[in-house]
């Protein structure tokens, strides 16, 4: 008996050994992981670090080699002066009422249409949702020049809303898709219990559907936000006039004509940054979400 139970000792203390190893192991993994994942982070980190540095370095020494990575001494005037050499408020006033209005239109009618392609029924509905589906394969550098000659001739060149009508049909067909799939996924009967109580196609969008589709919604919300407040290329073609310009055209004129420094720059840029950070960081939950749920049914 007694060589039974050091054999049987033996193997528990290798057992116990491999358990020992197989667990240093994993923990080797998860700090090489880890450290691999900071890494990345203070990589990517890195330029928004230096942006928010030399916003605050005084004029000349934004480029000075080696780079001054703390600001010696600290300007927080550089905030103000840029709004008083430049119209900065005039441009985020333009670029806040088309980003919020396109937002919210595009938003509503995007849920719109996705709620009908995924709960109604009518004649040509995959084929029209193919067509939809199949717009995303189209660049829209190729659709630029029609749609220019289209807005010039009906006299909307020179106003806000060439950048607010299109996106106020439908959103994009991206976001009838997101939310089409998302709209799959809460129950049919939900639709029939309130067509039984005598509610119609529009009433159950509204009163149902939205609610449950919050955090679809946040996703459009925030994707659409940022596209309409960081874009360039359509505000500089339509937008000619000074007056009527957004941020992103303010900034990159900033160095041209109003020849800022690089602090000056970096203040302006961080200033268009920030609104993009705080709505990610109050609706990241909801995104997050968003993004998890759509696509669960197809």
């Amino acid at each position: 008996m007694s060589l039974v139970a050091q054999h049987a000792d033996a193997a528990s203390a290798r057992q116990g050994g491999g358990k020992r190893s197989s667990r240093f192991k994993v923990r080797a993994k998860e700090l090489f992981l880890y450290v691999a994942l900071i890494a990345l982070s203070v990589l990517y980190l890195l330029p928004l670090y230096w942006m928010i540095s030399t916003s605050l370095k005084r004029t000349g020494s934004e480029m000075v080699i080696p780079p001054q990575w703390i600001p010696n001494p600290i300007v927080w005037s550089n905030y103000v002066d840029v709004f008083v050499q430049v119209p900065l408020t005039l441009y985020i006033r333009n670029s806040t009422i088309i980003t919020l209005t396109a937002t919210l239109l595009g938003v509503l009618t995007a849920s719109l249409a996705g709620y009908g392609f995924a709960r109604l029924r009518f004649p040509g509905r995959n084929f029209f949702f193919t067509l939809c589906i199949a717009s995303l394969m189209l660049p829209e550098i190729v659709t630029l020049i029609p749609e220019f000659i289209l807005f010039r001739r009906i006299g909307w060149v020179n106003t806000f809303l060439p950048l607010i009508v299109p996106w106020s049909l439908a959103g994009s067909a991206f976001a009838v898709f997101l939310f089409r799939q998302y709209c799959l996924t809460i129950p049919l009967e939900l639709d029939e219990a309130a067509r039984v109580d005598g509610a119609g196609t529009l009433r159950i969008w509204w009163t149902i559907i939205v609610p449950l589709s919050k955090a679809v919604l946040a996703t459009l919300a925030i994707l659409s936000f940022i596209h309409h407040w960081n874009e360039f290329l359509r505000p500089l073609i339509y937008l000619g006039r000074p007056e009527l310009r957004t941020l992103a055209i303010g900034l990159r004129a900033f160095r041209g004509e109003y020849q800022l420094a690089w602090n000056y720059m970096m203040a302006v840029a961080l200033i268009m940054l920030v609104p993009i950070l705080v709505l990610f960081f109050l609706a990241q939950r909801q995104f997050v979400q968003g993004i998890v749920m759509t696509g669960i049914k197809g």
